[in-house]
């Protein structure tokens, strides 16, 4: 499997919500709504999701190994830094 496309949109309002993510895998699928977080141990990311009818969130779409997704995590944050230091003059 192969990341082949990272498309970020920031978000500039204040709150721990950084950004919302969309990854091309393969060239042949995308996941959309992949939410870059800012938390109290740092940045990570959260996974597309719905509201049960319970009130929880279940993931739509998730890595099955952790492994895969630290790579993806790893993958959208650089990304993520790239542009804001690109955005911001760095």
């Amino acid at each position: 499997m192969q990341i082949t496309d990272i498309r970020i949109r920031r978000i500039d309002k204040e709150g721990k919500m950084k950004a919302v993510v969309s990854v091309t895998i393969d060239g042949e699928f995308v996941v959309h709504d992949i939410k870059v977080i800012e938390g109290e141990k740092g940045m990570f990311i959260a996974m597309p999701s719905r509201k049960t009818a319970e009130g929880e969130y279940k993931d739509i779409a998730h890595p099955i190994k952790s492994e895969t997704r630290e790579r993806l995590q790893n993958m959208i944050l650089e990304a993520f830094e790239k542009q804001v230091n690109e955005e911001d003059g760095q």
